[in-house]
């Protein structure tokens, strides 16, 4: 299907999509949690992919490859509304922190009201690797920041959540 839809066969393209847009929907809600802004970046993300299809060297499944761009547009996304909202409050306070879900170690409940006290920073962190998947070396490349202080911050921010999760 992906070499269909690289010679531009629009049915093939709609079965990729059809294929991968719930999940990445749900990868692009943990991040954002936000409905609408979920659905803009999953429309943007499938834009771009679809677009740079040719640069897509099969190195990894087309399902890891798409999860990467999402994931990179919703980090996007979260930077510019940041700054936006720092712009408009002119105290670069950073945007009030919005729930998110976790794997059901304690209860899901607690769990949620502990992410959405946590800082941006230690909630993205969390959400990359804990849910995601990924490894310190590809969040740091994710983040732009490096392997050690990905793993400081995954640290102070599991802390941080346990603290919150313990307190409520």
């Amino acid at each position: 299907m992906v070499e269909q839809s690289k010679a531009g066969n629009q049915n093939a393209q709609y079965q990729l999509y059809g294929l991968y847009v719930d999940a990445m929907f749900n990868v692009a809600m943990r991040l954002l949690t936000i409905r609408e802004d979920a659905e803009d970046v999953l429309q943007e993300s499938f834009v771009e992919a679809f677009k740079k299809l040719d640069t897509f060297r099969f190195e990894s499944t087309f399902g890891a490859w798409l999860k990467r761009i999402v994931i990179n547009r919703s980090i996007n996304h979260l930077k510019a509304k940041r700054l936006l909202l720092s712009s408009l409050e002119n105290e670069g306070e950073p945007a009030e922190e919005e729930e998110t879900e976790l794997v059901p170690d304690f209860e899901i409940e607690k769990i949620k009201m502990g992410l959405g006290q946590l800082p941006e920073g230690y909630k993205q962190i969390i959400t990359l690797y804990l849910i995601e998947g990924y490894d310190h070396v590809e969040i740091g490349q994710i983040l732009g920041i490096s392997t050690s202080t990905s793993k400081s911050q995954y640290h102070r921010a599991k802390k941080k959540l346990v603290q919150i999760v313990n307190e409520l």
